[in-house]
């Protein structure tokens, strides 16, 4: 037997296999796989890019305007109280004088000028700065399940360290429902002879309210262990609770305002509002900062000027850049190329 023969054979026999197994794996053939469905391939003429910039501009132009306009209208009144409000004697050991619970009273008195006239409903804010809510551990020590149902209130194992006490579950559990706002306001006018009612009913969203905490769900053990984080709770459901309603819903920055009430009169110009306050809350150990804040509102929400600067922002570019390739396309116009020679020209179905 001829050897040169055999090993012919065997390559021809290996070749003819690979040529087999290429063949299996090619998929069918599609022209949607292949990418050869119709489809829209535009050509950016200088004419069509300096329309489109132009119509960008005359479209962002007015909204960022309009937005801004709306921004400014709103009327906000922002008093910074933590560090005001705290006695001359204690200034060197603010966390001491805040920790030491009933022993000193905590109320401060606030004046407040109302710079324009602000028309009803004004809303009440406070405000805490450098407070990471958004911590994981924080985030996560919480259990919606036992706000939600009384049959769940011993569901508290995502709450350490604030699960139980004495053996028995804390309810609401966690570090958030512990560390709850307990700053109170007070408002007057006229040297403290009319009073401000503030109206709290109606301040945490509906959806929290029905969806997320139960009617039929009882504080109980609440900030009875050995250290006591903020405020307490009233023996009432945890539907009822809108400020612990609100203070659950974790804020994404550091900086954040939460809904304390609204204050349904109108105040006038250059009125002079008393605030009277207790100042509870610990923002001391971790170089918080609390502000209290008072605003109106327009067809576009708060305060905000950064929409309507990033629109005017866009805008304003898109104009610009109109305005450049419109100098350059007439001063050194640039001759295009006959788009008949595009390949999906020449060949429309792409076969």
């Amino acid at each position: 037997m001829n050897p040169s023969s055999s090993n012919s054979t065997g390559v021809a026999g290996s070749d003819d296999n690979t040529s087999i197994r290429r063949n299996s794996n090619r998929p069918k053939y599609s022209r949607f796989t292949q990418q050869e469905l119709p489809a829209c391939k535009p050509i950016l003429t200088p004419k069509w890019v300096i329309s489109v910039f132009l119509l960008v501009g005359v479209v962002f132009i007015p909204i960022g305007l309009v937005s801004l306009l709306a921004s400014r209208d709103v009327v906000e009144i922002v008093d910074r109280y933590d560090a005001a409000c705290v006695p001359q004697n204690s200034t060197n050991d603010k966390v001491g004088y805040i920790t030491n619970g009933n022993q000193d009273d905590k109320t401060c008195a606030r004046t407040l000028i109302v710079p324009k006239k602000m028309e009803q409903p004004i809303y009440v804010y406070y405000q805490i700065e450098n407070f990471y809510q958004n911590h994981r551990r924080y985030v996560k020590s919480r259990s919606d399940q036992q706000l939600k149902s009384k049959n769940k209130i011993d569901d508290t194992g995502s709450c350490d360290p604030e699960d139980k006490v004495n053996g028995k579950p804390i309810v609401p559990c966690g570090l958030i429902a512990w560390s709850l706002f307990n700053d109170t306001y007070s408002f007057s006018t006229n040297n403290g002879n009319k009073s401000l009612v503030v109206n709290k009913k109606g301040i945490a969203w509906k959806s929290d309210r029905d969806h997320k905490f139960g009617k039929d769900v009882f504080p109980s053990n609440f900030q009875s262990g050995p250290l006591v984080g903020g405020g307490n709770l009233t023996n009432v459901s945890l539907s009822e609770q809108e400020d612990l309603i609100v203070w659950m819903r974790t804020a994404a920055l550091p900086t954040f305002r939460k809904l304390y009430g609204k204050i349904e009169v109108d105040l006038k110009e250059g009125e002079v509002i008393h605030v009277t306050l207790k100042n509870n809350y610990n923002t001391y150990s971790f170089g918080g900062k609390k502000k209290l804040v008072l605003s109106t509102t327009s067809w576009i929400g708060g305060k905000n000027d950064f929409l309507g600067i990033a629109y005017l922002t866009v805008g304003g570019l898109c104009f610009f850049l109109a305005l450049a390739f419109m100098i350059v396309y007439l001063v050194k116009p640039r001759q295009l190329g006959d788009p008949t020679y595009l390949s999906w020209n020449r060949n429309p179905g792409g076969n």
